[in-house]
């Protein structure tokens, strides 16, 4: 018998039914006809112990305590799907071949591999373990994956990234949640101060950005433009471009600071002969954006529609699960297998069927060109989010579920349009010794970029029709006729964003000091993964740390005085950046799992006694607490710590609220 075993009942459904009929129900699988079961798990049927599992004395929370670190690591099956649990064990026991069918990520991979290590079965079957990855839900899909099983052992490296990570996240969450939250409590705090290490550089993301806003001094800069005339008389207007004697007159940007130089330049050259220094003209052309992953999909979604990167991901799920719509939705992966290029036609058609709004965007698309997507050396566990073959009246879909969909599918279909054209034409221009450029740059084809025409969506390049160049040519002379002194002020950096947020999460790598660290994730970068980031933004917002003003993120007081009690690297991406690159690493068998966790381990304890050594930062929390808090009119949800008569019960209800907040794989972080 061949047990499949998948991350969720409803992908194990959708396996079941490419299995041979009629099939037989229980409870918690279903038989096949050939005498092949599915089962499932329920997400995570495994949790890592707590560390009062490792010592009951850890139950009270204890600086003396600190750090708490397992020789050897526990697992406890989760008490609310012990009964799943117990049906998947039975079934790997009788089964005589295995096969994971965990999502095909990270997670996925360890969240099968725990449960069957844990089963107790012997060393040979687990090596015989067969790994099925499915990026697509529709029975085709699903059958074709079926018949292209792999070794799970040839995924080992993943799951060991998976298991260093979980590990990792505990010691660095346990430890110092509970290390900070008794430093605030000894200030006056009242609840848990929860750390991680991917949540509290996020954070400390946007606490940097709120105080450089409110730290922010404008300054008035200067732009000189001046009309120039042919000699046939046609007019353009030209901006000056300083020279390099001008730069201890300007900022960082390039921009003239001083008004007594921008007007000296103006009165210098008014009514004064130019004479023409170049002329150039390029005809240039941009390809299509590559098809979303999940991040660059969350990014367009809230620039779009004003969705949060959860509820998103949230509508993916719903479109990949239940509607069987898009394929795999927590992908890392902007680029498709060259193999599903032959699937072109069936996908386009599935969309045209779907989505009248997009049936003549597929009229109009040549399935003969083929973009950079199709590349099977930047495909790993999973490809990039995709429309599937399947066919679904979209107005059926709620307006938000259909947004994403259309979203998608319009991406998809962008690989099959030309190249954007375009040409730039720049003249410049010397006056009275100054250089001035005028620049025009005209559509020539709209390309791709005719399907966000078509959608209502706006673009610069797309919608920029500057007044035309006249036809000069090097040598030629031309008058100044008038000039004009643009005075501007100087912006501070814009509040963040659910949709600059997370593209500050993804391209982290702007944000990181260390040159070493920066250089490395300059082109992998990441802050969290796919899968995670829309639940630490969520998560932050419900620890109330962080607030909502219309669109704009802010962090609360409680968010900003923790950041502001933290040393340095407690709240930059450098060190969460350096452990991702690792955890890679891991994954591509450049690293061993010691080499990641031991440094951890060493560095984890300077860091105890580094923050302990500071507690006076502390003092900032006093009189501030999570119950001072109400119920926001979004409905976030209110995490405060019960009140209670003494200090020792209301500790032990902090250590509850803090042991189940980093119970799962999205808090832990």
């Amino acid at each position: 018998m061949i047990l499949y075993i998948a991350e969720k009942p409803s992908v194990g459904r959708a396996v079941a039914d490419v299995l041979p009929k009629p099939q037989q129900k229980g409870d918690g699988f279903i038989k096949a006809a050939n005498g092949d079961v599915v089962t499932w798990c329920i997400g995570h049927l495994l949790e890592q112990a707590e560390p009062e599992a490792y010592n009951a004395d850890y139950k009270s929370w204890r600086k003396a305590h600190l750090p708490i670190i397992p020789i050897e690591w526990k697992q406890h099956v989760k008490s609310q799907t012990r009964q799943q649990f117990n049906v998947v064990k039975k079934l790997i026991k009788e089964a005589d071949v295995l096969v994971n069918m965990g999502d095909p990520d990270r997670v996925g991979q360890i969240l099968v591999d725990e449960v069957i290590n844990y089963a107790g079965i012997s060393q040979a079957k687990r090596a015989a373990t067969k790994r099925c990855l499915v990026n697509d839900m529709n029975p085709a899909a699903i059958s074709k994956a079926l018949k292209d099983l792999r070794q799970n052992t040839d995924f080992i490296p993943l799951a060991t990234s998976a298991l260093a990570r979980a590990r990792a996240d505990w010691l660095y969450g346990i430890n110092m949640t509970r290390l900070c939250t008794l430093l605030g409590q000894e200030h006056g705090y009242q609840g848990v101060l929860s750390i991680g290490r991917v949540q509290t550089p996020v954070l400390g993301l946007v606490v940097h950005r709120d105080l450089e806003i409110e730290h922010f001094v404008t300054k008035p800069f200067y732009e000189v433009w001046i009309t120039l005339q042919t000699r046939s008389g046609e007019q353009f207007k030209a901006k000056w471009q300083p020279s390099a004697a001008c730069e201890p007159y300007m900022d960082e940007d390039g921009r003239v600071l001083l008004k007594k130089l921008a007007d000296t330049v103006l009165a210098k050259v008014r009514g004064q002969t130019g004479q023409v220094k170049a002329v150039k003209r390029e005809q240039k052309s941009q390809a299509a954006p590559l098809p979303y992953n999940l991040s660059s999909l969350q990014i367009d979604a809230s620039k779009r529609f004003n969705l949060n990167a959860q509820k998103t991901l949230d509508i993916c799920q719903q479109l990949y699960e239940r509607h069987k719509l898009i394929t795999y939705p927590r992908s890392d992966c902007r680029y498709l297998p060259a193999g599903h290029y032959a699937e072109r036609q069936k996908v386009s058609q599935a969309i045209a069927s779907s989505s009248s709004q997009l049936s003549e965007a597929v009229k109009k698309a040549d399935l003969n060109l083929k973009s950079k997507a199709w590349n099977d050396s930047k495909v790993g566990a999973h490809h990039a989010i995709i429309p599937s073959e399947r066919v679904l009246d979209v107005q059926r879909l709620s307006l938000d579920e259909r947004h994403i969909y259309e979203l998608i599918a319009r991406q998809y279909l962008m690989q099959f349009y030309p190249a954007f054209r375009y040409s730039e034409h720049q003249i410049d221009t010397e006056v009275a010794g100054g250089l001035f450029v005028a620049k025009q740059k005209s559509t020539v084809d709209l390309g791709w970029k005719a399907l966000l025409a078509r959608s209502g969506s706006t673009d610069e390049e797309t919608n920029e029709f500057s007044t035309a160049l006249p036809a000069v040519q090097q040598g030629d002379q031309v008058n100044c006729v008038e000039g004009q002194l643009d005075e501007k002020q100087t912006s501070p950096p814009k509040h963040f964003t659910d949709a600059s947020l997370l593209a500050a999460m993804t391209g982290i790598a702007r944000y990181v000091t260390d040159p070493e660290i920066k250089k490395v994730l300059r082109d992998t970068d990441g802050l969290g993964t796919e899968a995670t980031r829309a639940g630490i933004i969520e998560l932050l917002f419900k620890r109330q740390f962080l607030t909502k003003q219309g669109k704009e993120i802010h962090a609360t007081p409680i968010g900003r005085q923790l950041i502001q009690s933290l040393p340095q690297r407690m709240v930059v991406p450098d060190m969460t950046a350096h452990w991702e690159a690792q955890l890679e690493a891991i994954c591509e068998k450049r690293l061993r799992y010691d080499q990641f966790m031991q440094p951890l381990q060493h560095g984890l304890v300077e860091l105890i006694s580094e923050v302990s050594q500071q507690h006076g930062q502390f003092s900032g929390l006093k009189g501030l607490g999570q119950n001072r808090f109400s119920r926001s009119k979004t409905g976030r949800a209110k995490f405060a710590a019960k009140k209670t008569s003494s200090k020792a019960a209301r500790k032990t209800t902090s250590t509850k609220k803090a042991a189940g907040s980093t119970r799962s794989r999205r808090s832990s972080q």
